[in-house]
């Protein structure tokens, strides 16, 4: 074994690709910001310091810019779009009622039918569409068959993470992994390739998730149950000889315990005052204030005025004409990564204007026991948080309709077109064109792209929509990551490294132990992050063994997909973090045993079919 040494260049790559595995672990740093350091970092770096070898230069900083025309990813923004025309046209609607109508007869039997379902559907789709498709409907059935929801969730999105597994098209770290790999001009993968090994090892973990995985999680409670009182906007009008006639603003207030709330302060039809601490109310003032109707109407009492509904100024709120929740509902908006809210304030994305919706409470899914009840629109939103809004039923059905955020509230009913079966036909023909080698996966995927917009199945705001500049962004830093790693020689050298620590071991054994590693790794930072780093190394592996390259790097696509034993592994973990009310730990009671499970199962199906 020939001894490889790092040079000024490798140790730089190498120093800046622990950098790359802390920034992209950080939840206050967007993922794009972060892949985009990283790649100025290596573009301005080879470019003032040229990485030369007999006055021949090796790695160009434009190098680095090749991912974003890699084949990679071009097929990962195809299929993303290509599986929202699908989502548009409610193509899979008919599914859906299957299930539903299974969970009223058996739910034991429908939440194996729901694995199943979702973990073959996570085969063609991306996993995150699957289960924010999944949710809503899950959440309604849970709700009916009362059966806990907390029981579902969890397993279901974990089986849509195995199911991704299965072919090239499954996630975009599958792609990820095929085409870095194709690259360095090893196997070209086909779409079912690997389907026999997941299909082995995922059908055990399907039956632990279905069996034993509903045992372990505990009854959670929903995390925003339909109890929190309605929000009213009214108007206090200030009346002569009462506490408020006379006072400040600021001695109203502090009446009110400082619990009161004054959105604007009317002293005619077209005057309205500014809401400073030294203003003076006077009889006639009208102050506009929302709360729940016992705190109104304390409001009321305490400061001698008069309760208004906002809607009806003619009626003062009495025992006849109480304030009523007539056509409002309450819904869960999930902050989901690359929607409106994600990473800014309720102010700042202007929610309440622009949807007609009034934030009653938030759930922060990274501290699951604060409940924020406070101003919440100064509150910087992340991926996994719940928000609990009030509004008219038309105003949450304009939400869902939008396609921007996902709507929890157990009466999702899917939209169906006439034009569903025809995005069902082009998908099939995406897949059977992939599958029987006619066109590579980036062509076949632009093209049913194209026929998807030609068809009238997708337009181009909502193909546009469905591109996540994060997933972008990481794809391309980490692809320039990984060209540095293999350029520089860094590759080689912790491929050496590992295969030094682990010579006295058998083939078989060091393939498992890169396994365990890359699951160990894709739990802390970015799974596609995991496999861009990882599959260079895998390959430098095989190649410090002579032994075949395909294994290894299915080890690390295996492993970079086991997102299970923590809530920020994978995003769809965030969303069903949220929607089932759960804890941390709940992930490492499931997530950890089904890691085992498919570590020792891969371990032992991956040498056998391999003669390793």
């Amino acid at each position: 074994m020939q001894a490889i040494s790092l040079d000024a260049h490798g140790v730089a790559v190498l120093i800046l690709t622990v950098v790359a595995l802390f920034l992209f672990t950080r939840d206050r740093i967007p993922l794009e910001s972060s892949s985009l350091t990283i790649l100025i970092i290596l573009i301005a770096g080879f470019q003032l310091f040229p990485y030369e070898r007999g006055g021949e230069i090796l790695l160009k900083p434009m190098d680095f810019f090749a991912g974003f025309g890699s084949e990679a990813l071009v097929a990962i923004c195809a299929l993303m779009m290509v599986g929202k025309a699908l989502e548009t046209t409610g193509a899979l609607q008919p599914l859906a009622t299957v299930i539903g109508r299974a969970w009223s007869r058996s739910p034991i039997l429908a939440l194996l039918s729901t694995l199943i379902a979702g973990a073959i559907l996570s085969a063609f789709m991306n996993n995150t569409p699957v289960v924010v498709l999944l949710m809503p409907i899950l959440v309604g059935v849970s709700l009916r068959s009362k059966f806990p929801v907390s029981k579902v969730m969890m397993p279901m999105g974990l089986a849509t993470i195995i199911g991704g597994m299965s072919t090239t098209i499954g996630t975009s770290t599958n792609l990820l992994v095929v085409g870095i790999a194709h690259d360095m001009g090893q196997h070209e993968f086909s779409l079912f390739e690997w389907v026999l090994p997941v299909t082995m090892v995922g059908g055990v973990a399907i039956l632990f998730l279905w069996l034993v995985a509903p045992r372990l999680l505990p009854d959670r409670t929903p995390l925003m149950a339909d109890t929190t009182p309605r929000i009213f906007s009214a108007q206090l009008h200030i009346k002569e000889g009462g506490f408020a006639d006379g006072s400040t603003l600021s001695e109203v207030l502090a009446k009110a315990d400082g619990q009161m709330r004054v959105d604007k302060i009317q002293r005619s039809e077209s005057l309205f005052l500014a809401k400073l601490p030294q203003v003076k109310i006077q009889p006639g003032d009208r102050l506009f204030v929302k709360d729940s109707p016992e705190n109104l109407k304390h409001y009321e009492q305490l400061l001698g005025a008069t309760l208004y509904n906002i809607s009806d100024v003619e009626h003062p709120v009495d025992d006849e004409f109480p304030l009523e929740a007539s056509g409002q509902q309450l819904a869960e908006v999930v902050v989901t990564r690359g929607s409106p809210l994600h990473l800014r304030t309720l102010a700042a994305a202007r929610f309440s204007g622009s949807y007609a919706l009034m934030p009653l409470a938030l759930h922060r899914a990274r501290a699951p026991s604060s409940q924020v009840t406070g101003d919440l629109n100064t509150i910087r939103l992340r991926a996994g948080d719940v928000l609990l809004v009030q509004g008219t039923d038309e105003a949450i059905a304009n939400l869902k309709d939008s396609g921007s955020m996902l709507v929890l509230d157990g009466t999702t009913s899917l939209p169906h077109t006439h034009r569903a079966k025809r995005a069902l036909a082009i998908m099939a023909l995406v897949v059977a064109a992939a599958a029987f080698g006619i066109l590579p996966i980036a062509v076949s995927a632009v093209v049913g792209l194209g026929l998807m917009i030609a068809t009238g199945c997708l337009n181009w705001r909502e193909a546009v929509g469905a591109l996540s500049i994060p997933v972008i962004m990481i794809i391309v830093a980490s692809l320039a990551l990984g060209r540095a790693l293999m350029g520089t020689g860094t590759a080689d050298y912790l491929a050496m490294n590992f295969v030094g620590m682990t010579s006295a071991m058998p083939t078989a054994m060091i393939l498992s132990a890169f396994l365990l590693l890359m699951a160990l790794l894709t739990n802390v930072v970015s799974n596609n992050a995991a496999a861009a780093i990882g599959t260079p190394i895998a390959i430098g592996i095989a190649q410090q063994l002579g032994v075949p390259a395909e294994p290894f790097i299915l080890a690390t696509l295996f492993g970079a997909n086991m997102s299970f034993a923590t809530p920020y592994g994978y995003q769809t973990n965030l969303l069903i973090l949220s929607a089932g009310g759960y804890k941390f730990t709940d992930f490492l009671r499931v997530g950890i045993p089904l890691t085992i499970i498919m570590w020792v199962g891969f371990s032992l199906v991956l040498p056998f079919l391999y003669d390793l």
